[in-house]
């Protein structure tokens, strides 16, 4: 089937969802929602969204400790530009029917997080990602323009490569038509032609054994961007979120947001005793590198597969306000964080590298445009600062539109574009071999290209890596397609990406840390 639209929106969360609803009155909107409309990382976003709102914060102080926390490999004009525009994003957020809390004042609740130096993160108890989304799906469900394909797997965009056109890579003359779609329960494979393409998949957190990632996030946007010979950028600063709970064999992990330590709770050791001071005056509420890799080394120093998270000094009643979701999820696992401390451990969360992307989210290939965590736009520099994220999204969301809608005013669908030639596969009955392959990469991953890495640890990395893909590619190119296959090839890009640019990267800065480049003392 062949689908012809003015904007095509890969992807549903904050970043592809409010995008959408500013190009759809320009033009037919379609977008492709790889599962569930609303399954999606905004969905899980626990903590909130950092924007300026009140003194005595400021812009200014809250681009300082973006560059901070970012080892100020930031691009500062990136950061300048989102931390200027959070205020008028988050009041369009508000307007789209987003619900954040608020003081009997009848000012908005701001919480504090690590790294920031300032109350300016706005959340909804502890289930911010999921008031978002609820509010922009509503929006977009009901917009005449928009049409939503869910459970639909898109394959790869289409750019002159399947002309039979030769482009050299990266540069700017490869230009995105579109993209093929894959619907898994017929096994048809559309081709949607499009004048403009957003790609807004998300992370890749399921690279590792251990995410908060949803099992989704297999980072597919930044893997056929790759492939189209697109540039990407930062792929070695990999977050991992400090406070993941300690529930072994549970998929994704649940989140334990850092609000809560805003809030009051303290990390501590497996005796039960704080240790982060030991690390960085700033405490429990450092950022979250410098939290994670103390929480490892403890780890590593008693021998234990988790550290605690205390939250008794907090009241009851402010757990119950503001964190009802944690308190909820820990008594179901037998914890109760009024009077028991949470076993917690640090967990792949969050890609600061990715697409890379301009200040209007212009990737390096024509008509083609990245915004959330699919997209290196430079805010985030070496670490990201909590609930920057969301912000970003917003704030490069608008900015693509603004863009695209002026292209596809002047781009003509591309003619003779030919469908999917599935010719000489056949439906592979040896889905073994995949998830097998699957849980290999992610052992690879977990166990060399961490928290803590070295040049041996990466080389192993990559050698290993490389034979899961010459197997995959072989098991691709005699198959059926289908979203198993596609995801593991897309994993083994992404990890190699990662592996790529840690090994390039000679020193320990921000979440890249290697035994081999001690980090320079200031």
């Amino acid at each position: 089937m062949r689908r012809e639209v003015d904007f095509l929106v890969i992807g549903s969360g904050i970043a592809g969802l409010s995008y959408a609803l500013k190009v759809a009155d320009h033009g037919k909107v379609l977008i492709v929602s790889k599962t569930f409309v609303n399954e999606t990382s905004t969905w899980y976003a626990q903590g909130g969204i950092a924007a300026v709102m009140y003194n005595p914060d400021s812009y200014e102080k809250h681009i300082q400790d973006t560059l901070n926390a970012g080892n100020h490999l930031n691009d500062e004009e990136i950061v300048r530009i989102t931390i200027t525009e959070s205020t008028e994003r988050v009041k369009e957020l508000i307007g789209w029917g987003t619900h954040f809390d608020m003081e009997s004042s009848g000012r908005y609740a701001l919480a504090r997080e690590g790294g920031h130096s300032e109350y300016r993160v706005l959340h909804h108890q502890d289930k911010t990602g999921a008031e978002i989304q609820r509010a922009l799906t509503e929006k977009v469900q009901s917009h005449p323009n928009i049409e939503i394909l869910e459970n639909h797997f898109t394959i790869d965009i289409i750019t002159q490569h399947h002309l039979g056109r030769i482009v050299r890579r990266t540069h700017s003359d490869i230009q995105c038509f579109g993209a093929y779609v894959l619907d898994p329960a017929t096994g048809i494979i559309d081709t949607v032609l499009a004048k403009t393409t957003q790609i807004a998949t998300g992370g890749a957190g399921n690279v590792y054994q251990t995410t908060t990632n949803p099992t989704i996030s297999t980072g597919d946007g930044i893997a056929m961007f790759y492939r189209a010979k697109g540039v990407v950028d930062n792929m070695e600063f990999i977050q991992f979120h400090p406070t993941s709970l300690y529930n072994p064999h549970e998929k994704p992990s649940f989140l334990i947001t850092e609000a809560l330590r805003g809030a009051g709770a303290i990390l501590k050791d497996i005796k039960g005793n704080e240790f982060m001071h030991k690390y960085d005056e700033r405490g429990s509420l450092a950022p979250r590198d410098i939290v994670a890799r103390a929480i490892d080394s403890e780890m590593k120093l008693s021998g234990s597969d988790h550290v605690y998270l205390d939250a008794r000094l907090i009241s009851e009643r402010e757990i119950m306000n503001h964190f009802p979701s944690i308190y909820a999820k820990c008594l179901s696992v037998g914890i109760n964080i009024l009077k028991e401390m949470i076993p917690v451990v640090p967990a792949a969360h969050y890609i600061c590298g990715g697409i890379k992307t301009d200040e209007f989210g212009q990737t390096s290939i024509k008509n083609l445009y990245a915004s959330g965590e699919v997209a290196s736009t430079g805010l985030h520099g070496a670490n990201r600062l909590a609930s920057n994220s969301l912000l970003e999204s917003v704030v490069f969301s608008h900015r693509a539109s603004l863009h695209a809608i002026e292209a596809a005013a002047v781009t003509k669908l591309q003619q003779g574009i030919p469908n999917w030639n599935a010719e000489g596969t056949v439906l592979n009955e040896e889905m073994v071999l995949i998830t097998q392959s699957r849980k290999e990469l992610q052992a690879i991953m977990s166990n060399y290209v961490g928290i803590v890495r070295s040049n041996l640890r990466l080389k192993r990395a990559f050698d290993r890596l490389y034979t899961i893909y010459n197997e995959t590619e072989e098991l691709y190119d005699k198959s059926v397609i289908s979203p198993e296959i596609c995801e593991l090839r897309n994993m083994i890009s992404v990890a190699y990406l990662i592996i790529k640019f840690a090994s390039q990267r000679k020193e320990s800065i921000g979440l890249h840390y290697s035994i081999d480049y001690p980090p320079k003392q200031s």
